[in-house]
C-alpha cells in the first residue's frame, strides 16, 4: 500500500493512512489516536498550580489541547477533546486535581502521586474551560487542516485556540458568580471565594488575569512544537510534501 502524499495534519504523516485503506482499519485508527490524546490532555491536567485566590487552577492543558488540535485536525482534534470530557464527567478521575475545591492557598502538582477529579462540568467552575477545549481543538484542527500549523500563521492559530477557551470559561464562571451559586466544597457562594469588586471584575480575576503570562508561554511552546515535529516527519518521511 502506498502512503497518501500531502497529508492534511501532522498525525497523518506519522501515522498515515493509505489509499486501499481498510474502513476498519480507519475507524479504529482515529478512535486510537483520539483516546492516546484524550490521555495526553488528562495527564497535563496533573500538571496544576491553585491560587488562593481563585477556584480555577493554572495546569498544563492548555499546550495539550492547542498541539492536540494541530496535530489531530478539527473532527479527531475535537473528538479528542470530547472524549476527555465524557471520561471526567463519567467515573475517570481525569481532571485537574481538585478542581471541585479551594484550597485558599498555593498548591503545586506535578502528575504523580495521581490526584485527578472527575464531577459533571455544571458543578465545576472551570466547567467552561473544558467546553472551550473542544471548541479550541476544533477550531486549531481547521486551521491547521490548511497548513496554519507549519506556517507563519502559527502564532496566530494558537492565540485564536487559546482565545477560544476563554469565551465559554469565562462565561460559565460568570454566571455562577452572578447567580450566587454555592461552591459544594465550600458551601458559600463562589464570588465569596474570588477576590473582586462586582460580577465582571470577580470573572476576569478569578477566570483570565492569573492565566496569560502562563497561557502566552503554553502558546508559544505549542507554536514552535508543531512546526519543529513537521521538520522533523519531513526528515524521516521523505514521501511527505510540506504544502
Amino acid at each position: 500500500m502506498q502512503a497518501v502524499a500531502n497529508p492534511r495534519t501532522l498525525i497523518d504523516v506519522l501515522v498515515p493512512e493509505f489509499k486501499a485503506e481498510d474502513r476498519i482499519y480507519a475507524i479504529t485508527r482515529n478512535i486510537v489516536l483520539m483516546l492516546g490524546f484524550a490521555v495526553f490532555v488528562a495527564l497535563s491536567a496533573q500538571i496544576a498550580v491553585r491560587l488562593p485566590w481563585t477556584t480555577v487552577p493554572i495546569t498544563g492543558q492548555t499546550f495539550a489541547v492547542l498541539v492536540t488540535g494541530g496535530a489531530l485536525g478539527m473532527r479527531r482534534g475535537a473528538g479528542a477533546l470530547t472524549i476527555y470530557m465524557l471520561m471526567g464527567i463519567t467515573f475517570l478521575p481525569v481532571f485537574a486535581p481538585g478542581s471541585g475545591v479551594t484550597e485558599g492557598s498555593w498548591d503545586l502538582h506535578f502528575i504523580l502521586p495521581w490526584e485527578g477529579s472527575h464531577s459533571s462540568i455544571l458543578n465545576m467552575t472551570s466547567g467552561g474551560y473544558i467546553v472551550g477545549f473542544i471548541l479550541a481543538a476544533g477550531l486549531i484542527g481547521y486551521l491547521a487542516e490548511r497548513g496554519w500549523d507549519r506556517k507563519q500563521w502559527v502564532h496566530l492559530s494558537m492565540f485564536l485556540g487559546n482565545a477560544m477557551i476563554y469565551v465559554p470559561g469565562l462565561l460559565w464562571l460568570g454566571y455562577l458568580i452572578a447567580t450566587d451559586w454555592i461552591h459544594p466544597a465550600a458551601g458559600v457562594p463562589l464570588g465569596d471565594l474570588i477576590a473582586g469588586s462586582n460580577t465582571l471584575d470577580k470573572t476576569l480575576v478569578g477566570g483570565l488575569y492569573p492565566f496569560i503570562v502562563g497561557d502566552m508561554m503554553k502558546l508559544f511552546l505549542a507554536s514552535l512544537t508543531l512546526p519543529a515535529a513537521w521538520a522533523f516527519a519531513a526528515k524521516v518521511k521523505p514521501w511527505t510534501r510540506n504544502p
